[in-house]
Formats: C-alpha cells, structure tokens, sequence
C-alpha cells in the first residue's frame, strides 16, 4: 500500500529555513514520481518540486528555484524539501504527493506534468509552513 507523510512545518522568520519530510512506504522512488506541492489561503494547489529517481530528474517551480532542494533518501525512505531564504509569500499547507511512473515515448510528459495536482493518485497529510515578515 502506497503511503506518505508530511512533516517538518512550522514557523519560521522570513530569511530562515526549514527541512520538511515525507516518509513513504510501499513503493520504491526508482518507478515513482514524488512531488511537494503547497495551497496559501485562497489560492490554488501549486506543484513546488518534484523528483523522478529513475534518471534523477529534479524539477522546481520558478518561484523556489535556488532557494530549495529537493534531496532523496532511499535508505530512510523519505524526500526532503529543503527550504532556504524563506519568505511571507511561502507560507503554505505543503503536501508531497506521488505518482507510479514509467518513461514513455513522450518524453516531455514529466516536464509538462509533474506539477499537475490531478496527476496525482496519492496524497500525504500537509504540513503548515508560516513565514513571518
């Protein structure tokens, strides 16, 4: 059975960092999508970045791109998220979600897709990330 669980939110003064965590269990990352995504108040579900160990493709929404890092664990089984010069705009209920996944003749569809909710089919708990100004 294909699980996740977030953790590592909390408040955090703009400029700070913060480690979230998604521990996994039932699958392993070599045929799996893992994404972090986050929802503010009011505003949609966004896709924040995303790994595919297979070819250890990283992917980053330009928002967050080199302030955080996306780093997998085989032997603890869990995906970091790394977040560094955080600011209020980051503040967030963050999910990590995942997908089965296996390299097609498309082969733009992670590009295009792993940062599509929808695509999705499992779903950790969130975790709330407040950013203070």
């Amino acid at each position: 059975d294909v699980q996740l669980q977030a953790s590592g939110g909390g408040l955090v003064q703009a400029g700070g960092s913060l480690r979230l965590s998604c521990t996994t269990s039932g699958f392993t990352f070599d045929d799996y999508v893992i994404t972090w995504f986050r929802q503010a108040p009011g505003k949609e579900r966004e896709g924040v970045s995303g790994v595919y160990d297979g070819d250890g493709a990283t992917y980053y929404a330009d928002s967050v791109r080199g302030r955080f890092f996306i780093v997998t664990d085989n032997a603890k089984n869990t995906v970091y998220l790394q977040m560094n010069s955080l600011k209020p705009e980051d503040t967030a209920v963050c999910y990590c979600a995942t997908r089965h996944y296996q390299p097609s003749e498309d082969v733009d569809q992670l590009n295009r897709l792993w940062a599509a909710a929808p695509w999705y089919g499992v779903w950790g708990q969130g975790t709330l990330v407040t950013v203070s100004s």
